[in-house]
């Protein structure tokens, strides 16, 4: 993971637009038509084409797409998450989706828990917004059940993720890309399944931490850097109700950076990156919990790279929280120069500014430009690849006036 030299590198947080026919695929295999060999099939094809894609445009350190993350439609917020439930053992399939959980759990002081979806603050303040399915909140996303644990947490996904390496190497050697990435899920995110099994908050984080740790450990030994995927550490903030205080999040949040660093033990933290946000889904955002309240126990996770919004309405202004709490030697960030919550394609010059920005506060070498979040299952995939142009001209146009 190598800091800036000579000009601004670029990158994105991994989920990239599928094709038709790999969504067919997506569809037929979680149908249970075909099986994971037959898969792997579309998925060969489609690695190498996203990861040439990336290449043509001018992204330097590339990924699979996460095409190896089983999606549920060209509109899905949760393939990130949803991909495990094919990985793990000890789940039990129902026909939940938490989008509809009608369920409410009820946080205290120094109890905190995890209420439904539809029970999430920022939805209860625009309840109406969230129902139209004409206001584009969650228009056209597909119903996705969601099991429970009902058994010890064990780690089934050997030869996916071993197919998600395979393939982006293999792609990346076609395509000239030196640098490449591969996405998985965090303890915190994965221990939001619903839980009948653990007795405890605390046991069921640390068992999820082992059973990822067999993932993140066959990424970083197959030379690629891991992306750790945790919305969780900011985006539960609203998944509390009522509203607890900030040191109460942040004790319920201190859990699950521990756990992560134990499922990190041992791995070297220059092929390790971690990506923080408050979720894809294109709502109004204004029960965000700001970043100063979050920044310090970031930094104690044990990667070398944090990536987290940067552009979004609720958190382009956030670069100034650098002024106040230094990077720490050797760091580096990547900062969302475009977002994925709006089908407005940034100008080239916004990046560059945004760029200039982030390398005021924490030095040309260590910004390494990005997008807020995923934009596969999020926007068209014409707009999609016109905003990593745009990233990619603004890391030039910067780079012109850094270096």
């Amino acid at each position: 993971m190598p800091h800036n030299t000579d000009r601004i590198q670029t990158t994105h947080v991994g989920s990239l637009p599928r094709t038709p026919e790999l969504l067919e695929a997506n569809n037929r295999f979680q149908a249970g038509e075909i099986d994971l060999p037959q898969l792997g099939e579309a998925l060969d094809e489609g690695v190498t084409e996203i990861v040439r894609t990336q290449r043509e445009i001018g992204i330097d350190i590339v990924n699979d797409g996460e095409y190896g993350h089983t999606t549920s439609g060209a509109v899905d917020y949760g393939a990130w998450w949803n991909y495990s439930f094919h990985r793990l053992g000890g789940l039990t399939p129902t026909d939940e989706d938490r989008w509809n959980d009608a369920e409410k759990h009820r946080s205290s002081p120094g109890h905190i828990v995890l209420t439904s979806f539809p029970d999430r603050r920022d939805r209860e303040r625009f309840r109406d917004a969230y129902e139209d399915p004409t206001a584009g909140v969650l228009a056209h996303r597909n119903t996705v059940s969601q099991p429970k644990i009902t058994g010890p947490l064990t780690y089934t996904g050997q030869e996916a993720v071993a197919g998600d390496i395979r393939r982006v190497k293999d792609a990346m050697a076609l395509n000239g890309a030196t640098q490449g990435f591969v996405a998985a899920l965090s303890p915190g995110s994965c221990a939001r399944v619903k839980n009948e099994y653990y007795a405890t908050d605390e046991e069921l984080v640390y068992a999820c931490a082992e059973v990822m740790r067999e993932e993140y450990k066959a990424i970083v030994d197959a030379g690629l850097t891991v992306q750790i995927d945790d919305p969780s550490i900011a985006e539960s903030w609203d998944q509390i109700n009522p509203e607890p205080t900030v040191e109460d999040y942040l004790d319920f949040t201190r859990l699950r950076v521990e756990a992560l660093n134990h499922a990190l033990r041992d791995l070297p933290q220059e092929q390790i990156r971690f990506h923080l946000c408050w979720g894809s889904w294109h709502g109004p955002h204004t029960t965000d919990l700001e970043l100063k309240y979050l920044v310090d126990l970031m930094l104690t996770i044990n990667a070398q790279g944090y990536s987290f919004e940067a552009s979004s309405p609720r958190h382009g202004h956030e670069w100034k929280v650098w002024e106040e709490h230094k990077l720490p030697e050797g760091k580096v960030v990547y900062p969302g120069m475009v977002s994925h919550s709006t089908n407005g394609v940034e100008h080239p010059e916004l990046v560059a500014q945004r760029i200039e920005q982030y390398a005021s506060v924490v030095g040309r070498e260590n910004v390494i430009a990005s997008t807020d979040c995923g934009l596969g299952g999020r926007l068209h995939p014409q707009i999609a690849l016109a905003k990593l142009g745009s990233l990619v001209e603004g890391a030039r146009i910067a780079s012109q006036r850094l270096f």
